[in-house]
């Protein structure tokens, strides 16, 4: 099975934090949820977002989350595949010049790499969408173009695969989105 490392941090979207980290488990993969600036048995905060006929989704608290290893202990190489949650961790997380290292290596080595809603912030701060079609949280499209992508709009419960990147614009889309992803491990 496969080695897949998921990069976090506070307010992920909770369904899109908790539901790819035990599925993936369940599956037989090993599964390493990392922070930057935390360690191991430190906790992020959760959100969970949902839709509930407002402009927008709502926010709402969500469960703490106990990561299961160290950022700065991490080495990309040893892992086969990575994968970036939505919710508002993104934002920030993709302003860490680590993180950015992290995800063009993943990139350079063609290996799969899984975003939903604004997890799709993280791959765009590291220029790995260029001539890419891919699908995010529709507020998100527009990062997509401006650096040469193509936004799929092909709603809340599918997901699309273009090379090595696995992308949906939501929770909604879990078994697609994990399926797909899934299959690229294989």
């Amino acid at each position: 099975m496969s080695k897949v490392l998921i990069l976090t941090g506070d307010f992920v979207e909770d369904y899109e934090m908790m539901v790819p980290f035990q599925c993936l488990k369940m599956l037989g993969h090993e599964v390493d949820a990392v922070c930057p600036d935390k360690k191991a048995g430190e906790q992020i905060k959760t959100a969970i977002h949902d839709f509930e006929g407002d402009q927008t989704y709502t926010e709402k608290p969500g469960h703490n989350f106990t990561l299961n290893a160290s950022f700065d202990e991490i080495d990309e190489s040893k892992y086969d595949a990575l994968l970036i949650p939505g919710g508002r961790a993104p934002e920030y997380i993709r302003l860490n010049p680590r993180v950015i290292e992290i995800v063009q290596n993943f990139n350079n080595a063609n290996k799969p790499i899984a975003s939903v809603c604004h997890g799709i912030q993280v791959l765009v701060a590291a220029n790995v969408v260029t001539d890419k079609t891919c699908s995010c949280y529709p507020a998100c499209a527009p990062d997509l173009a401006l650096h040469g992508a193509t936004w799929a709009d092909i709603g809340f419960e599918s997901a699309i695969v273009d090379g090595n990147l696995v992308t949906a614009a939501a929770w909604p889309a879990h078994p697609e989105w994990l399926a797909k992803f899934n299959e690229l491990l294989k």
